[in-house]
């Protein structure tokens, strides 16, 4: 394994990092609600960085979404590039692929996912011309009232399609989340879809990579690119908590130079290495054309359970301004909760892990009083 960025994947992460340092400030993201930045969102198309993830592949967009991480930028960079981008460009047909990247890396269209999939969440008839009528009900989509396009799995197929949810027999509702990520709920009675990839010679095949199963492969792509996001808001916590102990003095000394403070940070870093570098394997993995599915899940598990750890420990560090909800280090605090929670609990990802480990994979039925089981993302 060799993680070291190529020439452009280090252009396009210091490209990101320019554009989310400049446009993402404190000010304007206290400004600007739960919505999406309209303008860096703009300035972000304008720079070719959604097509730059065709380009640079996972890895790439890891390294890019760690910068957006860093400053908790109100943008679906993550969701268009996962849901939308990639995995268009490696299930879609022919026809699709030329109809809908196009609008995707301008910014003009926005995707995300009804991910993760729900047994019986989602029911699809589907006709011979790849079209299909979806009904159900998905109560949370990340930033579902920016989107034109929603990738939806049938629960029981897992085949995927592309809804438009401004289409009749669709509908959102806002919903509100621990962070602010223009969050809804996608409701289907008989919507009109199209199946991704229905020209099936076109599924998937590429000069470096063999076909996929396209529900997995999108699983694992986004698992790797929330993780990627996660390490960059767990970095971003963690340099405003070493900011404020060693600016801040408690008895004619800087907090940092105690041992508590030293240690708590210490261990952060520790996690923080762990979400990164599970990340960038399991990206290099599907880079190289490797089975990624464990590795992602790996990924997913660290950023879950290590990232709550983190984004805790970067609030404690700022003793009790850190409760400020006004405060910068409190929106790293909502968007390490909320990835935490996207991905799924830590025992969860360990059961499914050893499933996969044990090619004993399966959905149980739900426990009593419970929606069915859901594999996070």
């Amino acid at each position: 394994m060799d993680f070291t960025p190529t020439p452009e994947q280090t252009a396009a992460r210091e490209l990101a990092a320019e554009i989310f340092g400049d446009l993402s400030t404190p000010e304007r993201l206290a400004a600007g609600g739960s919505g999406t930045d309209a303008g860096l969102w703009k300035a972000l198309c304008a720079a070719g960085l959604p097509g730059a993830a065709e380009e640079t592949g996972l890895l790439g967009l890891v390294l890019m979404l760690e910068e957006q991480g860093r400053t908790t930028a109100q943008v679906p960079f993550a969701a268009t590039c996962v849901y939308g981008l990639l995995a268009v460009g490696a299930h879609g047909s022919a026809e699709q692929r030329a109809r809908l990247l196009p609008a995707l890396r301008a910014g003009e269209a926005v995707a995300t996912g009804a991910f993760p999939v729900r047994r019986g969440g989602i029911r699809a008839e589907e006709a011979a011309d790849g079209t299909g009528r979806l009904t159900g009900v998905v109560p949370v989509v990340p930033w579902l009232r920016a989107a034109t396009h929603v990738l939806v799995p049938d629960g029981a197929t897992r085949t995927l399609w592309l809804v438009r949810p401004d289409d009749a027999g669709a509908r959102r509702d806002p919903v509100e989340t621990t962070a602010p990520w223009s969050a809804g709920r996608l409701t289907l009675d008989g919507a009109s879809a199209e199946r991704l990839g229905h020209d099936t010679q076109a599924l998937s095949r590429t000069a470096q990579a063999p076909a996929r199963d396209a529900y997995a492969d999108t699983l694992a792509l986004a698992r790797t690119a929330f993780a990627g996001l996660q390490a960059g808001v767990c970095a971003g916590s963690l340099a405003r908590a070493v900011s404020h102990t060693t600016s801040r003095e408690q008895f004619g000394r800087p907090l940092s130079t105690n041992q508590g403070v030293l240690l708590r940070a210490a261990d952060a870093h520790m996690d923080i290495e762990a979400i990164r570098l599970t990340a960038y394997e399991a990206a290099w993995r599907r880079d190289a054309g490797l089975d990624a599915g464990p590795h992602a899940l790996t990924a997913a598990w660290w950023a879950s359970e290590a990232g709550t750890r983190v984004v805790h420990t970067g609030q404690h560090l700022h003793g009790g301004i850190g409760a400020d909800v006004d405060h910068p280090v409190h929106r790293h605090f909502l968007w390490g909760r909320q990835l935490a929670g996207y991905l799924g609990s830590g025992a969860e990802a360990l059961e499914e892990l050893g499933e996969l480990l044990t090619g004993e994979h399966s959905t149980p039925p739900a426990r009593p009083n419970q929606p069915p089981r859901t594999e996070a993302p």
